[in-house]
């Protein structure tokens, strides 16, 4: 398997998971070695006593990480009015935690292949578990946003190993189905962890609702140690900084790869600056809703479970850059709709940015994938650091396009995301024409 292996796609909902495993049938480094098949049959599957303990483990994981990750963004209209801080400074709450994953990633990738995939994922989430037991106790705006910055990078050991865990454990023919279960970790934790703060937010405040957050993630840290097997075929690896960052400069020098790292950070803009702001908006006029209704607007990430799925297929019908123009098409007049003073509107918005978003993430999470000749795993580390970096710009950008102008602000900044992403995509059909002219 690749040396770094971290996967392309960790946002609750994964888009297109199965993309960025590695085959078990090679060994560490990515090549086929004597002996593989026997070793393979060596690994856990269904009916074997550890299989079933590993897939639950890995769920735990999943649903303890995203959990906490967005753990204050249904809370911010409170945050604000409590630590009386506006809009654009509240969103870093959400915003420092996604930066801290995106730096973290690719170093935790590195740190695992010497110390061990369940060793860092138990690291990781103890720490992380540890700060939200503190986060709730925050005296201020500051020491909140730099604690989940540090959570942030404390959680990004759990996608930077999961998926190579797995891999490393798993049978090769079993192997969708566990990852399959640790994704819907990650759906569950990143939808329940809104809508749970959003509800104990409303009876007893933002802080009792990330420290529900927080004893939640204690139980499920708690439930992967019990859980867990044993890691039965890891082989520690030599860090090689130069060659890691070699493959790196190789990947960045890449024009697809740039094109589809940018497309997946505008992309992030846009969901980012949405469902960060988009609490404020629902409990103005003329809307006026609980803490707890807004916590649950979030159960249309539900959607995006469907248009991840249905990516696949409309891939294979309409082309990758035909798909994206889709997802761009479907996100941007979910925009235009969501401007309407009707929650009915507003819902039907979210649900249209929802599906083009997972939609357009599927397929540039994937096509990193199958773009990268070499180091597939350093190309999909890089993925998830533009694409958290999207997170942070588009919360950051769309909190300040609130302040600013009100839901109208955030709705341009998402448009002019859009349009770039149209633009990359278009530049990308013309560059394949003119090489096919060539």
């Amino acid at each position: 398997m690749p040396a770094l292996d971290t996967g392309a796609s960790t946002e609750p909902v994964d888009a297109s998971p199965v993309s960025s495993v590695p085959s078990a049938d090679t060994d560490r480094r990515g090549t086929e070695g004597p002996g593989t098949a026997a070793h393979d049959a060596t690994k856990l599957s269904p009916g074997d006593p550890g299989h079933g303990r590993m897939r639950l483990a890995l769920f735990a994981a999943g649903l303890c990480t995203f959990a906490l990750l967005y753990s204050t963004q249904a809370l911010l209209p409170e945050i604000s009015r409590s630590l009386h801080a506006a809009p654009d400074r509240a969103s870093w709450t959400v915003s420092g935690a996604t930066i801290g994953l995106a730096v973290a990633v690719l170093p935790l990738a590195a740190l695992s292949e010497r110390f061990g995939r369940r060793r860092m994922l138990t690291a990781s989430m103890a720490v992380a578990v540890a700060l939200a037991l503190v986060i709730p106790f925050a005296p201020s705006l500051p020491v909140l946003i730099a604690l989940r910055t540090l959570q942030g990078a404390a959680v990004a050991g759990v996608p930077a190993s999961a998926m190579a865990f797995l891999s490393d454990e798993v049978r090769s023919r079993h192997l969708v189905g566990a990852v399959g279960l640790f994704v819907a970790g990650n759906s569950v934790g990143g939808m329940s962890g809104r809508i749970l703060t959003g509800w104990v937010t409303e009876a007893w405040g933002w802080r009792a609702g990330l420290g529900a957050v927080a004893v939640t993630s204690l139980l499920c840290l708690v439930a992967f140690r019990l859980l867990v097997p044993p890691a039965r075929h890891f082989t520690p690896a030599p860090l090689h900084p130069r060659k890691v960052a070699a493959t790196v400069r190789s990947h960045l020098g890449n024009p697809l790869l740039l094109r589809l790292y940018a497309i997946g950070l505008l992309f992030m803009v846009v969901f980012g600056a949405v469902y960060t702001v988009i609490g404020y908006r629902l409990v103005a006029a003329p809307f006026g809703l609980s803490q707890g209704l807004v916590g649950s607007v979030f159960v249309i990430y539900l959607v995006g479970t469907v248009a991840s799925a249905t990516a696949g297929r409309l891939n294979a019908r309409l082309g990758r850059r035909g798909t994206l123009y889709l997802g761009i098409g479907t996100a941007s007049a979910g925009l235009l709709v969501s401007l309407a003073d009707s929650l009915v509107a507003v819902v039907a918005g979210l649900v249209l940015i929802t599906a083009g978003f997972f939609a357009g993430h599927a397929v540039a999470s994937g096509s990193v994938s199958r773009t990268a000749t070499h180091g597939a795993a350093q190309a999909s580390a890089l993925y998830q650091m533009a694409y958290y970096t999207g997170s942070s710009l588009g919360g950051a950008l769309g909190a300040a396009a609130f302040a600013a102008g009100g839901w109208t602000g955030t709705v341009a900044l998402a448009l002019a995301a859009m349009v770039l992403a149209a633009g990359v995509t278009l530049y990308a059909s013309h560059r394949a024409r003119a090489l096919s002219r060539a």
